[in-house]
């Protein structure tokens, strides 16, 4: 194996975390906006969440908050 590696950090940084909270947010709310018949309106705004997510994701990780960026400070494990 070489030194240098071509892991991509499996997602450990702000904008990754904050893109899938995101998401998930949308996830939940369609799934019950849908469970509990509410009106298709609701759904289509989580499916919109759902779909700003990963914008959100990619926006903060060209502001430097990505797995390679200048503003992320990896967290020892």
């Amino acid at each position: 194996m070489s030194a240098e590696s071509s892991d991509p950090g499996h997602g450990h940084s702000p904008a990754a975390w904050t893109a899938v909270i995101i998401m998930l947010i949308g996830v939940i709310v369609g799934v019950f906006a849908f469970w509990f018949d509410q009106p298709w309106v609701v759904v289509g705004a989580a499916v919109v969440v759902v779909l700003i997510g990963p914008i959100v994701g990619a926006i903060m990780a060209k502001a430097g908050y990505g797995v390679k960026g200048p503003k992320y400070q990896p967290k020892g494990h």
